[in-house]
């Protein structure tokens, strides 16, 4: 696997990212990746490990390491390693469906696992799985590969999110007939508007669907199951139902002033943008415009950055991202060892544009807003923040952050984007299907199962887990299709990983 000595030969490269004050002019991916013979170096450098963690995809201390799709990532980067690009392909879709998502989107948890990292640099298994995918579209190995055989067996998927499209992908594979319903106007729920475009440009989406379409799957947009088309139809119409709608239910917040002009969820901020820019690049001003305007956004995670950076592109005055938590470590700390997930701070590309264009990192860190200040006609005009501090509770033990006194801060601000993370699955969808759901509004199923309360209908993905990753949705999806053939046939040889 790999060249025994290539982590000692080699180092670590990866593409090359265009400089922040470049790339702010585009909405475009922004990376000059290796060329080939390159990429297969980055492949050598690939150990045989005894324990090879990248692939585990196991929980240690509440967190994943390794990959949830248990992709044979030292089968694969082997196989870069001596060219054989073909066998490389075959090795990675035994298990993943979406490479070429994954490789662009994925914070890639097999790279924290990797045992090269423990006294060096990981090997670069993420750009790896990008050459092996984009190679096989250039060559025509992801062509269309369309079942021999038909089941003549029906299922409708409700949702074309990442874990909707692996349910699809593997019962089509399979034989079955499946019609996938999207309440959007194109196919790809998070993917498509969930994931800027300089992270996932959305010809990479419609490329992977028309191939799904040429090998049976059939796609119905502006279709929203529960409101304006009859979700008894589906589970009468077809022989099974699977629920997909991912976890949309925005966390707000409720300070006083809540109700100004000039509040946002950043996801309905992002698919504003995403759909302007696919629909008339920008040329229709659907969108919310930060341009000279000053920016909040509420959050630190992934869409939080995400908001920064499209803040930016769109001419933002100033951006500022505003987080509870404290900052994490520059460096592991000695409680949080190989191979946990590591719990450090991590500047992404957002927050990098940020200090190129502003000279500063936009976040403030262990704060909370404490007030929305609107002005005489009711728009935005600043928000108020306070400076948090963790204390114990004497009673429970537990620790809370408690607002410091006297440390409220006045920020102007004419936007603001709410990243707060989800809440659950909305619940006019669960309402039609009339789908148990837990104490989270996750539609309820038995632990490790995807079969609702409701006969023949199922669930996937975020909706049944809550808010989590796309390679988390994938997997999800390849197990309850394995779960849904299986209640079809009787059995299933449907391969989950």
């Amino acid at each position: 696997m790999g060249k025994p000595t290539g982590f000692l030969e080699y180092e670590r490269k990866t593409s090359a990212a265009e400089s922040p004050k470049e790339r702010i002019k585009h909405f475009n991916e922004f990376h000059e990746h290796l060329p080939m013979e390159e990429q297969q170096k980055q492949g050598a450098r690939c150990m045989e490990c005894g324990v090879p963690f990248c692939q585990a995809g196991m929980t240690i201390a509440g967190m994943t390491s390794g990959c949830p799709l248990h992709n044979l990532v030292p089968e694969w980067n082997d196989l870069v390693y001596t060219g054989n690009w073909k066998s490389a392909y075959n090795r990675l879709k035994k298990t993943n469906n979406f490479p070429e998502f994954t490789s662009r989107v994925c914070p890639a948890l097999c790279e924290n696992a990797c045992t090269c990292g423990l006294n060096g640099d990981a090997v670069a298994t993420k750009e790896n799985e990008y050459a092996i995918i984009e190679n096989a579209y250039k060559t025509g190995l992801a062509a269309a590969d369309p079942p021999k055989v038909r089941t003549n067996k029906t299922v409708a998927v409700v949702g074309s999110g990442p874990a909707g499209l692996a349910v699809a992908d593997q019962l089509n594979k399979r034989g079955h007939n499946v019609t996938v319903f999207e309440r959007s106007d194109r196919v790809g729920g998070l993917l498509m508007y969930g994931i800027p475009n300089m992270k996932l440009e959305k010809h990479i989406i419609d490329r992977k669907i028309k191939v799904m379409e040429q090998e049976g799957v059939k796609f119905v947009t502006n279709a929203d199951i529960g409101k304006d088309a009859k979700s008894k139809k589906l589970v009468e119409g077809f022989d099974r139902v699977v629920l997909a709608c991912g976890a949309s239910n925005p966390r707000d917040i409720n300070a006083p002033g809540r109700d100004a002009k000039g509040i946002y969820f950043a996801v309905d901020f992002l698919k504003g943008v995403t759909k302007s820019l696919l629909d008339s690049n920008l040329a229709d001003n659907t969108y919310v415009s930060t341009k000279d305007k000053n920016v909040i956004i509420i959050g630190g995670g992934d869409t939080g950055n995400d908001c920064v950076g499209t803040s930016i592109r769109l001419g933002a005055k100033s951006v500022t991202q505003i987080e509870m938590m404290p900052k994490a470590p520059d460096t592991r700390a000695a409680n949080n060892p190989w191979p946990e997930w590591p719990k450090i701070c991590k500047t992404d590309y957002g927050q990098e544009e940020a200090i190129a264009v502003y000279g500063h990192d936009p976040r403030i860190y262990e704060s909370t807003v404490k007030e929305f200040i609107k002005d005489k006609n009711g728009n935005l005009s600043a928000v108020k923040i306070v400076k948090l501090a963790w204390e114990k509770d004497p009673e429970t033990g537990r620790m809370n952050m408690k607002e410091i006194e006297g440390s409220e801060q006045i920020l102007e601000a004419q936007i603001v984007l709410i990243a707060a993370g989800f809440l659950g699955s909305q619940k006019y969808v669960t309402d039609a299907f009339k789908v148990e759901l837990d104490a989270r509004t996750n539609v309820k199923t038995a632990p490790g199962k995807f079969r609702t309360n409701v006969e023949n209908v199922f669930v996937a993905g975020d909706m049944h887990t809550g808010q989590s990753l796309v390679v988390k949705a994938i997997r999800q999806g390849r197990e309850c299709a394995h779960e849904v053939d299986e209640s079809l046939m009787g059995y299933s040889n449907m391969l989950i990983q």
